[in-house]
């Protein structure tokens, strides 16, 4: 068992905060609003050979519903400390988890307008894009 922050994949048509506030509540049966972005990180884990691009947001959290059912493999949900997490490194799912977090206790900030939609339409505006 494994501890990792709420993560998944962009839907098609989908926003890159709408992917965020969608996935939360499947892995966590929270609801929030994110407000803004604590950063962006990009893992490569040698063992899998596989790459994570990770987008970290801060967010009030606006509701929880403790009867919600939660997405396949998620056995529970847990609020550990940043001094928890560093004493147990070998239950982190990634070095990201932990990386976030203190990201966001040093005061890491973005406006989440950094993380901007654009769309085939709107790229197709942009003579350098072709596509």
């Amino acid at each position: 068992m494994l501890f990792n922050q709420p993560a998944g994949h962009v839907e098609l048509n989908e926003t890159l905060v709408a992917a965020v506030v969608r996935e939360v509540n499947e892995e966590s049966a929270w609801r929030f609003e994110p407000r803004s972005l604590v950063g962006i990180y990009l893992w490569r884990n040698p063992a899998r050979r596989r790459s994570f691009l990770r987008f970290a947001c801060c967010v009030p959290v606006t509701g929880h519903n403790p009867t919600q059912r939660l997405d396949r493999g998620i056995v529970g949900t847990h609020w550990l400390t940043a001094e928890e997490l560093r004493a147990q490194p070998e239950r982190l799912r990634s070095p990201l988890v932990l990386r976030c977090v203190e990201d966001y206790l040093a005061g890491n900030r973005a406006d989440l307008a950094s993380v901007a939609r654009l769309d085939r339409d709107a790229a197709r505006a942009v003579p350098a894009l072709r596509l």
